[in-house]
């Protein structure tokens, strides 16, 4: 993880963080908020993990039909939220899981992305996305332990080289970036070896089981952010985190499979505050540009005298809220779209100078946040 900005390039980078239909509806409203501020149109990458790549898939299959009028997409609500919010209303991790553990030689992951493909993504593949901007999705590779990134030039890891001539489809992409362990990973790929090109750095390029058969699973077991691929490349960062708060608990179960996935949460918690609070110091201490916004931060904090009006049990309530992949109602799902809207709408206005767009409003007005 990059702490300094040396070799950076100009450039704006998003960040979307996993946490299942919680984070890919509340990043829903932080991309329409983003497009009335003319942010959305000037992107240079999108990098996503988990619940997050659910969203920035059906954005990078869709950018090339948006239709910008300025700095505007003035049909994201109807290409990129919709489909996400009728998708969002399906139960898809449950008969992932039950089926895969029954249907001889199907995984949960098999059946995972066979509804993204069904429901969202098609056939399209990584190849068809656009140039700018570019999207980046993000897995962990169980056998090297790094971050697998799939995107239009490549794919790979920096420890077993990159495929650079592939044609993985969208669907798969998402798949292994939100296949969530230990329930809905493995995806297990085989390849042939010699796709991959050595890359400076590939230390087990030259042990060909590495090759042969790509074992990932969920991104946000390296990065729950998706922050490290556009930290590393761009001078403004901005970043919408839905992951779940940390949970204290008095009395935790003490179940073997209770226990690994306390275990896991610890973990991700600890990486996810060590990369937080570096982001935001470089903020602080002007060396980085852009904004955070999270889906437990307290709005008030930005100190913003117009920013929509949010009760403090509202945000409690929604950054509790479960982060399966399963049945959101309307009331849970226009919730959601309104936090991811009104927070990152203050966290831009506040602290990336965002100030020409129109004032906020309501995106889903019937379930504002202020009763």
């Amino acid at each position: 993880m990059p702490f300094g900005v040396e070799g950076v390039e100009p450039g704006i980078g998003l960040a979307l963080s996993g946490g299942g239909f919680r984070a890919t509806l509340f990043h829903c409203g932080a991309l329409c908020r983003l497009s009335e501020l003319g942010t959305l149109a000037r992107l240079d990458r999108v990098s996503s993990v988990s619940g997050g790549s659910i969203t920035a898939g059906v954005l990078a299959t869709r950018w090339k039909a948006l239709r910008f009028e300025g700095d505007v997409a003035v049909n994201l609500r109807e290409l990129v939220v919709a489909p996400l919010q009728a998708f969002c209303h399906r139960t898809i991790d449950a008969p992932a899981i039950g089926l895969g553990a029954l249907l001889p030689g199907r995984r949960p992951s098999d059946l995972l992305q066979a509804a993204y493909a069904e429901h969202l993504y098609g056939t399209v593949t990584l190849r068809e996305l656009p140039d700018r901007p570019r999207f980046v999705f993000n897995a962990t590779n169980l056998a090297t332990g790094v971050s697998f990134r799939f995107s239009k030039p490549y794919a790979g890891d920096y420890r077993i080289g990159l495929i650079r001539d592939q044609t993985f489809p969208v669907a798969l992409a998402v798949t292994a970036s939100s296949a969530f362990p230990p329930f809905l990973s493995p995806v297990v790929i085989r390849m042939d070896p010699g796709a991959f090109q050595r890359v400076e750095g590939a230390d087990l390029f030259d042990q060909v089981a590495y090759r042969e058969r790509l074992l990932l699973t969920d991104g946000g077991a390296y990065d729950n952010l998706g922050l490290e691929t556009v930290w590393n490349r761009y001078d403004t960062v901005l970043t919408s985190d839905a992951g779940a708060p940390f949970g204290l608990d008095l009395d935790p179960e003490t179940a073997w499979h209770s226990q690994v996935l306390r275990a896991l949460d610890i973990a991700t918690n600890q990486s996810r505050g060590l990369r937080k609070r570096v982001l935001i110091d470089e903020y602080t201490r002007g060396v980085r540009k852009g904004a955070y916004w999270g889906i437990d931060t307290d709005i008030l904090k930005y100190g913003l005298a117009d920013s929509l009006p949010v009760l403090p049990g509202r945000i409690q309530e929604l950054a509790g809220m479960r982060t399966r992949l399963n049945d959101f109602s309307d009331a849970e799902q226009g919730r959601l779209i309104n936090w991811g809207y009104a927070v990152c709408d203050a966290a831009m206005r506040r602290h990336a100078a965002a100030g020409a767009g129109p004032a906020p409003t309501w995106p889903v007005p019937e379930l504002r946040l202020d009763q």
